[in-house]
């Protein structure tokens, strides 16, 4: 992937701004039938950056997904200036599409301060350098639609989509800008971050259940999404995902997601609730499947 391709990628996700605290985003086709959520994502953070000071920095947004996307229209972004206080800023920003809210989020943002400091440490797994990429048809269409998202990712222990097996629903995923992003723009790198946060957690949810990616009787939805940062973090460089989903029950999956950097830092968390669930459930469908652990996966 060339550099022009990761400045298409970064002039999409970059909304126009329109007037004080409004915003025009537009949208990218990368098969999932409606707007991507890390890229509204993405582009709420970018909006709701524009509205406060430079030196506060995004720690924490909350965004709930209420309707679906349409990747044939513009994005508008409406900032609400909630809060501001001595170290912390407050906003809200609703992304509306047809004169309805498609998603809501409320962000804050801090002053950089020094306060009690304990770290988490990184898993001891192999290097990106050390993975091969799975050959199935179903991992060259994943890695099809990954080049369209300008990341790339390198799965630990990879499933095979065609025919998955059922495991424990935990995983490792490296993942990286498929070409780095010219200068050292803090805010952009916490809104691409923010874009690559949504991807692969559903994908962990499923990883007890007969449901791949490319089966279309499976709805797989979003429902809503929490992001903290830690750190600034850089995607010109390699950053790891752990993922693990603790529980599903009545149609909804929790997903929770550690990200670390190279060097093992904690850089970012993330919980989300998603919806998986059969559309038309079949009769004796087990809810309690046999699982694997991910550490006697195969490649």
């Amino acid at each position: 992937m060339n550099t022009q391709h990761v400045k298409a990628l970064l002039q999409l996700l970059h909304p126009e701004s329109l007037e004080d605290d409004l915003f025009r985003g537009q949208s990218q086709d990368i098969e999932t039938h409606g707007v991507s959520g890390g890229q509204a994502l993405d582009q709420v953070l970018i909006a709701a950056q524009y509205t406060v000071n430079p030196a506060r920095e995004v720690h924490s947004m909350h965004a709930y997904f209420l309707r679906p996307g349409d990747i044939r229209a513009p994005i508008i972004y409406n900032v609400e200036r909630t809060r501001v206080g001595g170290r912390f800023s407050m906003r809200r920003v609703a992304a509306i599409q047809h004169g309805q809210p498609i998603l809501d989020t409320t962000l804050s943002f801090q002053q950089r301060e020094n306060g009690f400091e304990h770290p988490l440490t990184m898993s001891d797994i192999p290097n990106p350098e050390e993975l091969g990429s799975a050959r199935s048809p179903s991992a060259d269409k994943l890695a099809e639609i990954s080049s369209r998202l300008r990341l790339e990712f390198r799965q630990v222990l990879a499933r095979n989509e065609s025919h998955p097996a059922k495991y424990t629903p935990a995983q490792y995923i490296w993942f990286r800008l498929s070409s780095p992003m010219a200068g050292n723009n803090a805010r952009q790198h916490r809104a691409r971050l923010a874009y690559a946060s949504e991807f692969h957690r559903i994908d962990t949810s499923r990883l007890p259940h007969d449901a791949s990616c490319l089966n279309k009787n499976v709805q797989m939805t979003s429902l809503d999404h929490a992001l903290w940062f830690h750190r600034a973090p850089c995607l010109n460089e390699w950053m790891l995902s752990s993922f693990d989903s603790p529980m599903a029950q009545g149609g909804r999956t929790l997903s929770h997601t550690r990200i670390f950097s190279r060097d093992g830092q904690l850089v970012a968390s993330s919980t989300q609730e998603v919806l998986v669930r059969h559309r038309n459930p079949a009769p004796g469908q087990s809810h309690a499947p046999v699982l694997h652990h991910p550490a006697t996966r195969k490649h």
